[in-house]
């Protein structure tokens, strides 16, 4: 009987031995191989990088280095998941390289960005991973690993980024705290409390240019804050720029009419611009033989005020007009998209227009005066207008057709329209003037 027990004992001892032992998973998460990129593989490169994926994601990279090998040199799911297999040994420099060359390949390879983000954290540089991050969620919103990764972060980045500002205002480290603001700025742009924070800051320092943009940005994340606007008015008359203080105190006037400060300060600057509102440059619009954008913003702005009066649906950020004479007009027409500034926040006020930009903003006018209750009706088809100059393939096309079409603009004899041509200060009014005509 003992003998018996014996043998089977050393029976189960052996078994054990033989068993295979569980596999740890992989130190750093495996992003999964995307479906896209699998799909545009030959079968056979396809099946040896599901299975390098499954060996990835099981812990074992050698494995899965052979079945990579089998994959062409210049193809970014090798290189990434070469690359994996470097960050599993622990060689972070040779897997970093690798991703680095995957996504030079293919930038919505989302794996390797991953990786990238793992390597930058075991390295404690938050805002390369912050940026990877975010390059991920870009192509990826809503990215279950990634997402919440950037929210935490992003989350420490401006807790910290902020505490330093504010630490370095008290100590009157402006310097420190303006790039501590920025930086919050950096990773939260949507921040009107920062924004604010930072215009006051720079408004200390009598920087009214540098202000201004972050008033702007702050204003427009806090609208209904009454006493924001009446300091961003205050603000903004301080920087000489009275006619944008005189609209933001007539829309708080218009709110609060019992509220005798604000009548007092709508009084004093409405008394200002009565010396310049409308200065001698608008009186000169008529005869110049070339208009620039701001001639043409404020054509806009006094010919239509009455239609305008209500503000548009968005606050434009412009860094170019605070030394325009028709930023008051620039600002109104911006807003309702009739004139749009650039990409770069810029609204390029001098720039000379030519017949195209006048039958676009033209449109855009017509467009803004329908929508409040003017009646325009087109006179002819736009598919029966031909146009010698200006094909289908034109820009312009469909704002000039339009401009045809309610006959507000006209083609030559010989049917030409002329787009590039500069536009005279007696045509731009004319088309107004046809503009508003019809708009009674």
């Amino acid at each position: 009987m003992v003998k018996r027990i014996v043998v089977v004992g050393l029976a189960l001892v052996g078994a054990w031995s033989c068993a295979t032992a569980p596999v740890a998973p992989p130190a750093f998460f495996v992003e999964d191989l995307p479906e896209a990129a699998a799909t545009r593989l030959k079968l056979d490169d396809r099946i040896a990088a599901e299975d390098a994926w499954d060996a990835l994601k099981t812990n074992r990279p050698e494995l899965a280095r052979k079945y990579l090998l089998k994959l062409g040199t210049a193809n970014p799911v090798r290189e990434a998941g070469l690359a994996y297999v470097d960050l599993i040994a622990g060689d972070l420099a040779a897997a970093e390289a690798r991703f680095n060359s995957s996504v030079s390949i293919t930038p919505d390879m989302i794996p390797s960005r991953v990786g990238l983000v793992q390597i930058h954290e075991s390295r404690r540089d938050r805002d390369k991973a912050f940026a990877e991050l975010k390059e991920i969620l870009d192509r990826a919103p809503g990215h279950r690993w990634a997402a919440p990764r950037f929210e935490a972060l992003r989350a420490d980045l401006v807790r910290e980024a902020t505490a330093a500002a504010r630490t370095a205002y008290a100590a009157g480290n402006r310097e420190t705290a303006k790039r501590e603001f920025l930086k919050v700025l950096a990773y939260a742009p949507e921040s009107p409390a920062i924004h604010l924070e930072l215009a006051r800051l720079l408004r200390q320092e009598k920087n009214a240019a540098a202000a201004l943009p972050h008033y702007r940005a702050a204003v427009e994340g806090q609208k209904a804050d009454k006493a924001l606007l009446r300091e961003y008015a205050e603000f903004l008359a301080e920087a000489g720029e009275l006619g944008l203080s005189l609209e933001i105190l007539e829309r708080l006037a218009a709110a609060e009419p019992k509220d005798a400060a604000v009548g007092k300060k709508v009084e004093e600057i409405k008394s200002k611009l009565g010396v310049y509102e409308l200065p001698s440059q608008y009186d000169a619009i008529p005869s110049l033989e070339a208009v620039t954008r701001e001639d043409l913003a404020a054509l806009i702005g006094v010919k239509f005020g009455d239609f305008l009066a209500a503000p548009g649906p968005r606050t434009e950020i412009l860094t170019d007009i605070a030394t325009s004479w028709a930023q008051r007009f620039i600002v109104k027409v911006a807003s309702l998209e009739i004139m749009a500034g650039s990409v770069n926040h810029t609204f390029q006020p001098r720039r000379i227009i030519n017949r195209a930009d006048l039958a676009d903003a033209a449109v855009r006018l017509i467009g803004v005066l329908q929508q409040r209750g003017a009646k325009f009706v087109p006179l002819v088809e736009t598919r029966r207008i031909q146009i010698a100059d200006v094909g289908p393939d034109n820009f312009y096309y469909s704002p000039i057709s339009k401009a045809l079409a309610y006959q507000v603009m006209a083609l030559t004899p010989e049917r030409r329209f002329d787009p590039d041509r500069t536009v005279s200060g007696a045509e731009a009014v004319r088309v107004l003037d046809i503009i508003l005509g019809l708009a009674k």
